[in-house]
């Protein structure tokens, strides 16, 4: 049986740093949360102000990180914990991205909608210049929002 626990941030980056497929850790976050079975700890979540500044309203919080060791059920056990977490602190809407090639299974058995697949790109620019170390591919804009 899963069971979600608080973690650290340092603990959740280390997790991160060991398990997800293509991003490393974030600079910081909101907070984050921890599932684990009855040994260990299978996955973490990561939240914290959205990226893109149109969505950063005060009210809105972006998944940075979602993270498993392949654990059944494990993804989705994240995303229903962090949105009750969110709105809990009054937060009205959650968003997150996904790959374009990535189904969103966990994320429609949580709840949550895809709303549109963004064009893509770096981030990159000549005022602001930036290593790209994650996909620069179409990404897939998830949102759960409060009732």
């Amino acid at each position: 049986m899963l069971e979600t626990q608080p973690i650290t941030f340092d603990e959740a980056c280390e997790f991160v740093k060991q398990y997800h497929r293509h991003h490393i850790p974030p600079q910081g976050h909101k907070f984050s949360i921890a599932v684990a079975d009855e040994n260990k700890v299978v996955g973490v979540i990561m939240i914290g102000r959205p990226v893109a500044r149109a969505y950063d309203n005060g009210r809105t919080l972006e998944v940075i990180r979602c993270c498993t060791d392949g654990t059944p059920n494990a993804p989705s056990k994240l995303y229903a914990a962090a949105w009750q977490a969110a709105r809990a602190m009054g937060y009205r809407r959650l968003i997150t991205y996904s790959l374009a090639e990535e189904p969103g299974t966990s994320l429609r058995a949580a709840g949550w909608k895809a709303l549109y697949q963004t064009k893509g790109g770096s981030w990159n620019c000549p005022t602001r210049p930036r290593l790209d170390k994650h996909p620069t591919g179409q990404k897939t804009l998830w949102e759960v929002l409060a009732d």
